[in-house]
């Protein structure tokens, strides 16, 4: 064998050292390179940035959704999405937090989709000119907010924006591992499910699977790429009452990937249990007045944390020039006072991957705003330690924990649950539940109590129905309809009922638990900022997931929906194939 000489091995070392380093990363590069020409703007008589931030998230999706064994809609995307975000003045005092907040008040270029392929110059012209146009809205947004202040007398104002230490933290974004025909020959089998239940008015399956994430860098020295996949399937399905009630269903599958989903067995169970449902809803005769001790069982009482609790420990500020903070929670001020009985503790936990086996859904590592995600103890023995928050102080809280997980209301961003803990520490067995349920109407000399297995949370409704659902609230945020309501008789025996609603549900409520279950029920869901997280209320969701027991409320109102009812249709459905 040839030898190689000295220098020939130094060569051959360098070229291989060569050939293993990576490619460089346009998309940071350009990110970097305008940052720091954007951060020198100096113009007369107009605010200087202070803080600049680009953030590009990326997603690659597939859809497809199918009704009674025929695909109704199927649809392949790819797209990148930036969010430009200048504040001008300093932390103290800056652009954001005022009405006027959030506007555009420069020039809208007319630009395409932000670019897919990374071209370092083609990068650069696009965060140029989103930069420009942000940078002009601010400077008016500051101005327009200190007219506002001009003849306000100062009180002791919060800072608009806290300090944070730069971040580095890069990972390989999430790509999508699918079969797509093989996924939608499945969603069209499994809505041919409905096929045998005539008494279902309509019928849905709906697939969606996205992969991706977002890159992050900011004037402060943070850059991270952060992983973001998620994969659910719905199935819904609505029946029509005598009186022209219309009843809805539904089930709902999450995961992380489509490797982690249920087998189509699992599935098939949980779209004929839906048909059923419906169907017994319409033939169930109306609820009555009542109020009482109510047992959540099951799905429902992961489902009353994850809205009545989850949705509460956030705090918005209500802005310069306006009124209503838009997403304050019922808890709000209400630090060291007890709001679950003693035996309960909370943790939100978005850095914990698994649980019992199972991959969480809501786990990240860094949230929307470059802050490491950490576990909070939110509640200690029923009492409030701490709210989930972002980089916006808020009354008694600097600085964030690593939860701004939504797009906000005025320059701010929401907080949201990743992975919440409910646990108590005296728990009872679920059919003892039940007993106590029985035991307490005893006591009170009523002739049922109510047992909830499912909440509209979230919610498949229409946007009429869920309008007038919150105009009948009384007292805090209006909570979900319960979808599976039974009378539970002093002897055992269960009644399914149909049409009620909750009145003065709220927050505060909690306290009154009477018990909780030992078990342990896991809700995953895809959290927005609508009310009640309505399927499609908004265009930008999170991962968030509820580990919870089964609870028993010592005192609860329910009331019948009221308004007119569609009338049913006239002519018969046609037949369905074998």
């Amino acid at each position: 064998m040839k030898k190689l000489t000295a220098l020939a091995l130094t060569f051959a070392a360098i070229g291989f050292l060569c050939a293993q380093a990576p490619a460089p990363d346009e998309l940071l590069r350009a990110m970097h390179d305008e940052l720091d020409r954007a951060s020198k703007l100096r113009l007369a008589n107009l605010d200087a940035p202070y803080f600049i931030e680009y953030t590009i998230a990326e997603q690659d999706g597939f859809t497809v959704s199918a009704s009674l064994g025929g695909i109704v809609n199927r649809r392949h995307e790819h797209f990148r999405l930036p969010d430009v975000n200048v504040r001008v003045g300093d932390y103290k005092f800056d652009n954001t937090n005022y009405v006027g907040s959030g506007f555009n008040f420069g020039t809208r270029y007319d630009l395409e989709r932000f670019p897919l392929e990374n071209n370092y110059p083609l990068l650069r012209r696009y965060l140029w000119l989103l930069t420009d146009s942000a940078y002009k809205s601010a400077v008016e947004a500051i101005s327009r907010k200190r007219a506002a202040l001009r003849d306000v007398q100062a009180t002791d104002r919060l800072n608009d924006f806290a300090h944070a230490e730069p971040v580095k933290s890069i990972r390989s974004l999430s790509r999508l591992a699918l079969d797509e025909d093989e996924w939608a020959g499945r969603v069209r089998a499994l809505s041919a499910v409905f096929t045998s239940y005539p008494g279902v008015k309509t019928s849905s399956v709906e697939f969606e699977a996205s992969a991706g994430g977002f890159t992050l860098a900011n004037t402060e020295g943070t850059e991270v790429r952060e992983p973001e996949s998620a994969v659910s399937l719905r199935v819904r399905a609505t029946a029509q009452a005598p009186d022209g009630m219309t009843l809805r269903d539904t089930v709902a599958y999450h995961s992380i990937s489509a490797a982690e989903m249920p087998s189509d067995a699992e599935m098939r169970k949980g779209a004929a249990a839906v048909a059923e449902n419906v169907i017994a809803l319409a033939k169930s005769p109306m609820g009555e007045d009542y109020s009482g001790p109510v047992l959540f069982e099951g799905a429902a009482g992961a489902q009353v944390f994850a809205e009545v609790l989850g949705r509460n420990l956030t705090v918005a500020r209500a802005p310069t020039g306006g009124r209503g903070g838009g997403a304050s929670g019922e808890l709000e001020g209400r630090i060291g006072a007890r709001v679950l009985p003693d035996t309960f503790d909370v943790v939100d936990d978005p850095t914990q991957t698994e649980w019992r086996g199972r991959p969480l859904f809501g786990s990240y590592k860094v949230d929307q705003e470059g802050v490491p995600a950490r576990p909070l103890h939110l509640i200690e023995k029923g009492v409030l330690k701490g709210y989930l928050l972002t980089r916006q102080p808020v009354r008694g809280f600097e600085g964030s924990n690593g939860h701004a997980r939504l797009p906000g209301a005025f320059g701010a961003a929401t907080a949201a649950v990743s992975n919440l803990f409910v646990r108590s520490g005296d728990a009872v067995s679920v059919p003892d539940l039940k007993k106590k349920l029985i035991e307490t109407i005893g006591a009170r000399g009523k002739p049922y109590g109510i047992l909830v297995r499912k909440m509209d949370f979230p919610s498949t409704g229409s946007l009429g129905e869920l309008r007038a659902l919150a105009a009948g609230q009384q007292g805090g945020r209006p909570v979900s309809l319960p979808l599976l309501v039974y009378k539970v008789y002093p002897d055992g025996r269960e009644e399914l009922v149909r049409g009620l609603r909750f009145r003065g549900f709220n927050a505060r409520s909690l306290k009154d638990i009477l018990a909780a279950g030992d078990d342990a029920n896991v809700l995953e869901w895809m959290e927005n900022t609508a009310p009640f997280a309505l399927i499609g209320g908004t265009a930008t969701t999170t991962e968030s997931c509820v580990v919870a027991p089964s609870i028993l409320i010592d005192d609860l109102e329910l009331h019948p929906l009221e308004g007119e009812q569609p009338k049913l249709p006239i002519v018969s459905p046609p037949g369905m194939l074998p």
